[in-house]
Parts: C-alpha cells; structure tokens; sequence
C-alpha cells in the first residue's frame, strides 16, 4: 500500500508535506525538532499534528508487515489464492487481516478438528452443498474403528466442521461486526445488593453508537470489582440471520440442517467471540478518548506561566505529622525548611505564626503556595488569617498530585540528599508555583492527575502519549542550558538521559556555557544531537543574542542578513530596539526578504519573532494565577453568587473550577456555553481563568455545581 497517500487523505494534508515529515522521521528527526525548524518541509505542521501522523505510520506499517506475515503462512499451507491474496492486501485494519486469516490459523484442538481426524469432512461439504437429505450422506461415514459408531455421530461432526467454517468466515464476522456496531447495545446491571459509586450501572442501557467512553470505563472498572456485570446485546434473530444465509439454499433437502449448524456457530462459537471483540474495541476507542483528553489537560497545566521573580514558600499540609514548609528564593534555591503544627490534633497555631512570620520577615516572602492535599482547607484559613498582619504577601493553592511520588523518588533523594521526604515535597509544592514546568518534568506525567481513568487504560501508550506532550511543552518554551536541572534537560529534543547529565557535569567543571557552539564539547554529545537540541537551549550569558533565543544556528546567518537589509544590528536585537522590523519587512516585501536570506517564508517569520523578543517566554500570554489574601468556606457559598475561578480539571461531561473553596466546583457540559458543544475541551483548558455562577451547593456531600454561561448571561 502507499502509507502516504492515506496518511495524506485522512489527515488533510499535501501528500509532498507527509512524504517529507516520513522521510524526516526515518532519518532521525526528532517531532519537535521538525515542527520548528523544517517548517517549509510540512507546510507548518504542529507537534500534535506530527504526533498524529508518526502514530498512522507507525500503525499502517505494522498492517503492512502482517499483512505480509499472513499472505505467507497461508502460501506455506499451499491454500493462498488469488483472491485471498489481494482480500488481504486490501484489507484496511488489523482485525481485518486476521478474519481473513482465521480459517488458516493454527488452531488449538475444537471439536471440528476432531471431526476432522475422523475423516468427516467429506460429509461435511457434501451436506453444505444441500442436495441430498444428510442422514443419507452420513450412512457412508459410519467407521467404528475412528469412532463413528452410528448416523448420529457422523453428523453430529459434520454440523461441527459447519459451524467452524461458519464462525471463520471473513463476510459473516465483518456483517456482525457493523450490525453490532450500528443496532447493538452495552447493558450493565448490579452484581450486588450494596450501594456504591457505580449506582448509575446498576440499570444501564445504551446502543453502542452513543454510549460515552467515560461510561465504558467505569463499566469497566465497577466489573473488575464484581459490582457490575456487563454484556451486549443485539437482536440474536437478526444476527443468527446473517450466519444462516451465508450458506443456507432454501428449498433445498439438506437446508434445515445446515441452517441448524449455522445457529450453532453462531450462539456458541461467533456471539462470545464478536462480544469479546467489539467490548475490546469499545475499550480501546474509549482509552484512546480518554488520553487524548488528559494529553489536552496535561499540556495547558505544564505550560502554565510561572511566577517569576519571588520569594515563595511551599505549605505541604498535614494533621498529626504537622504542616512541612520550604522557603526557596527567585530562582527555586532553598533557604529555609520547617515543621508547624497549625491543624488538629496539634493546633498549635501561635507557635506556628511565630515561625511563619519570622520566615516571611527574614526571607522576605512574597508568595505562599499552599498544597491542595489532606488539611488543605484548615492551612488556607491558617494562612489567610496570618498574611493579614503581612501587606504585599498573597498565597494560592497548588495541586500537589505526584508530589509524593516525587520525594519518595531517586530523583528527589539526589537532588535533596539531607532532607527529610516531607520537606522535599514542600519545596515542590514552592517551585510548582514558581515554575510549574521545571518541576512537573520531574513527575511521571501520569500521577499529575489531570485525567480519568488512568490507571484502566493501556499504560505504555498513555506513557508514549504524556510524554510526548511534555516533550513538545519544553521545547516550545526552551531551557536555559546553564540552570536546567538533568530532569528538564532530558526531555529537550535530541538529549537522552546519558546527554542530560553530561551537560549538568561538564556544567559543574567548567563553568556556565558561554556560547551555544560549546555545548558540542559535551562528552557524547555528538553533531546530530547537537542539530536537534541547539534551537531548544538557551544560553543567556553568551555575547551573541541569538544564543538566547529559539532561532536555530543553522539560521544564524539569516538571522544576520535580515537584520542587514533592514539596517539593524545584533545590538538592536540585544537592546531591544527592533520595534519596526516588521514595518521594515513588509516594505521590502516578505517573499524578497526571504529570498535574500536563503530561508521560506514560515522560518523568516519566526526568526522576525524571536529577533524582536530575545529570552521571551511563551507561557507569559496565559492569564497568571489568582493570588488570593483571603478565604471562603463551602458554607459561605449561595447560589446566585459569580465568582472568579480556574479551571482545574477537564473531562468528559464537564469541567472542575477552583473558587477558593476546598473542594472544586464542577460546570457540567451543558452549563458551559449557549452553543452545542461535543466535549468541554472545545472552549476550556486547564489553567483557564473564568468566571462562573453558583447553582447549588450540597454542603454535606461537598458537591458544588457551577455554570459559566449563566454567569456570563448575568454580567
């Protein structure tokens, strides 16, 4: 098959644009590397997209290969046929190829194969073909000594060889699949008498075209536990049909007992089969969704734009153990750590102030990021009430998913070796505010918890997935090779974990890196690494600008043209003076200036961007997050109130909001705009700041319901 050409149709794009990305991919090209600087290559193609189309590849080449694994083991057997041969080079999906290849499978030993090894299937073809009465055929089957004792038998074997051949046909097991798929349905029913949070299956019917993948995977999950049972469910008339008129000749002397055996293959041997089937099917479309969707969530929380430039201290809250805090400077440097006892059963809460306000007053604290863990709500109340006697000192709750996992880590041990696990976890919780991408990196992106069902779903691929979106979040940012921890540093396109730390040793011995070109005397860091990596590390401390930005050294010289022919120079770019560079070009004429500099259009584009903001950080266009100085309590709430919140949490049938409150709010899909929407993810990202108005409050099963459309109606 030509893997571009349908690559090319199913994605929309230029078969030349797919045929480049393929051939950049086979040479080693990193994704980020070619969304950014082989522009001209894809026709600005993004990562995602780039993403989705090593995904096809990788899947229509894995096709290729079985379909060229079972043409030859049936051509093995001597059974190949022509029309076998192009069905299967034809067949568009894996389950395709392998209903073709069913019949020819080795099998393990059914009760056809047996009626094989008693020489019955003979009789078996001669009763397909219906024009003689069975029992007439089988007299000349009977052979005691292979175990054929009487007419019965005979036929008994034969009706199984039948259904066999029923159950492997290729057209029968595509109809079934399609009837199922358009008139079946999913039903789950209780598996006990006990209430639990899988009550709304207890009575579930849905067809299988509209059931929810959310709704499968808690299905799903309530089985696994023995709460559920779950089956499908499809009309057995209409599906045993299709089994019996794929060999059934009304009319004919023998079709009652071909149609019987074609009953038989169906009930026993295709409906469990085909039920396996499309459950797994609707289990991979539904884990599918739901990585996609925390692969949606997980890149607005990473790019999230820091707080820079502050003294902060982490609050890691806690009962009996106490409340761990950690004082980190500007750049994330540790300059105090502790334990106070606020909350119950301690409740030591003027010592504790005592120890704070002396904190803040020593270490001139300026944010306080609170971790949204056990005790949270009594530490924010305790901190709310403290930085009132503390102008200019504001706090805000993190979430501390992974957090732990983090401490408890080899990664957290190296980089904190004298500090207890708590203590690390507060200074998280600090840099999290600070610069929640540098230290997410350090977390398996699947215990951030931005998603659902994580743990039900296929884990290498959600895997390959998140960390494919941390991958792109890096890179789009860039990191400053001089300050970068090895964590961050392995995620930047071309680095691996040997790379990394080489970096941060060479780091360590030399000095900070004074030109990108330097980066090349890294021990294993060779010119191909050092192609795919420069364009991402930034080195602020060099004496050309361009080293500060993502304009890759390749385009340094059309960096330098550019700036030449509208009369500027590196030290414009430096000092900031090249706020009519784009007057400039558009005046000579961007295609003329792109030509001049031996680059396309997209590359000079970028290069005008990057030459007018050296050091930008991209995540600064995102709305920062509320710093709050006082707190509400899920009691202060009433419905009818707008409040200001962000977006913690997207999902399928909504979205959760942080209001302030312990617990998050939840906007249900039909409270979040006027228009019809398919999935939240449509108009909401984590980290988005909106505004939404209460609609109930159940104060004691803290559920608190929100809608930013009425809360927009209202402004």
């Amino acid at each position: 098959m030509d893997i571009a050409r349908i690559i090319a149709a199913e994605l929309g794009k230029s078969l030349s644009h797919v045929e480049n990305v393929i051939k950049l991919l086979d040479e080693g090209n990193t994704v980020p590397f070619i969304a950014r600087y082989r522009k001209e290559m894809h026709g600005t193609m993004d990562d995602t997209a780039i993403r989705e189309l090593f995904d096809r590849l990788q899947y229509l080449r894995n096709l290729e290969t079985r379909q060229g694994e079972v043409i030859k083991s049936i051509e093995n057997q001597g059974k190949l046929t022509e029309e076998l041969r192009i069905a299967i080079e034809n067949a568009k999906t894996l389950s395709e190829v392998e209903d073709l290849y069913r019949p020819y499978k080795q099998k393990r030993r059914t009760r056809a194969t047996i009626a094989r090894e008693k020489g019955l299937e003979g009789l078996a073809m001669a009763i397909l073909e219906q024009n003689a009465m069975p029992e007439e055929l089988a007299k000349a089957y009977i052979d005691p000594e292979k175990g054929v004792e009487t007419i019965e038998d005979a036929l008994q074997g034969a009706s199984d060889i039948i259904a066999e051949a029923v159950s492997d046909d290729a057209a029968v097991r595509a109809a079934l699949r399609d009837l199922m798929l358009k008139k079946g349905e999913v039903i789950s029913c209780a598996a006990t008498e006990e209430d639990s949070v899988y009550r709304l299956y207890y009575e579930f019917r849905q067809s299988i075209a509209r059931i929810q993948g959310h709704q499968i995977l808690a299905m799903n999950r309530g089985e696994k536990e023995d709460l559920l049972k779950v089956s499908i469910f499809v009309d057995p008339v209409a599906a045993a049909g299709i089994a019996i008129r794929s060999v059934i000749k009304p009319g004919k002397p023998g079709s009652q007992f071909v149609r019987a055996a074609a009953e038989d293959a169906y009930t026993r041997l295709i409906a469990p089969s085909m039920e396996r089937e499309i459950r797994n099917h609707l289990t991979d479309l539904a884990s599918e969704g739901a990585i996609h969707n925390f692969a949606l969530n997980l890149r607005p929380l990473l790019m999230q734009p820091p707080v820079k430039g502050r003294v902060t201290l982490g609050f890691d809250p806690g009962y009996r153990t106490g409340c761990k805090i950690a004082v980190v400077d500007d750049t994330g440097k540790v300059l105090d750590t502790g334990v106070v006892y606020p909350t119950a059963p301690h409740n030591k809460t003027a010592d504790a102030a005592r120890i704070l306000g002396g904190m803040i007053k020593k270490h001139g604290v300026q944010c306080i990021a609170i971790g949204n863990g056990t005790a949270s709500r009594e530490s924010e109340k305790f901190i709310a009430e403290l930085i009132k006697s503390y102008p200019g000192v504001a706090y805000t709750v993190v979430s501390e998913a992974g957090a732990s996992v983090y401490s408890a880590s080899k990664l957290g041990a190296e980089e904190f070796p004298d500090y207890d696990v708590s203590l690390r976890s507060a200074v998280s919780i600090a840099r999290r505010l600070q610069d929640p991408l540098a230290e997410l990196v350090k977390i398996d992106p699947k215990s951030i918890g931005v998603g659902q069902y994580q743990h039900d779903m296929p884990q290498q691929r959600l895997s390959d997935a998140l960390d494919g979106v941390v991958e792109d979040c890096v890179n789009s940012v860039g990191v400053d090779v001089n300050t970068a921890s090895a964590s961050l540093l392995v995620r930047v396109a071309g680095l691996n974990s040997t790379t990394a730390k080489n970096i941060v040793a060479y780091r360590n011995e030399n000095g900070a890196f004074t030109t990108r070109k330097q980066i090349l005397k890294v021990p294993k860091l060779g010119p191909k690494a050092f192609e795919q990596c420069a364009g991402f590390l930034r080195v602020p401390e060099s004496k050309s600008v361009l080293d500060n930005t993502s304009v890759h050294p390749e385009s340094y010289a059309a960096a330098e043209k550019l700036l030449e022919i509208c009369s500027f120079s590196l030290k414009d770019a430096k000092n900031g003076a090249l706020a009519d560079l784009d007057k400039r070009i558009k005046e000579l004429g961007e295609e003329k200036c792109a030509e001049h500099c031996g680059v396309g259009l997209p590359t000079l584009r970028d290069i005008s961007k990057e030459l007018q903001k050296p050091g930008r950080d991209v995540r600064d266009d995102a709305p920062a997050p509320i710093l709050r100085s006082d707190v509400m309590e899920i009691s202060d709430l009433k419905p009818g109130m707008v409040l200001t919140g962000t977006v913690r949490n997207v999902i399928d049938f909504g979205a959760f909001v942080d209001i302030g409150v312990h617990q998050d709010g939840l906007v249900h899909i039909s409270q979040i705009c006027n228009k019809f929407i398919r999935h939240p993810s449509e108009v909401l990202s984590v980290g988005d700041i909106v505004k939404v108005m209460v609609l109930d409050v159940e104060e004691k099963k803290k559920r608190i319901s929100l809608s930013i459309k009425q809360a927009k109606e209202e402004k």
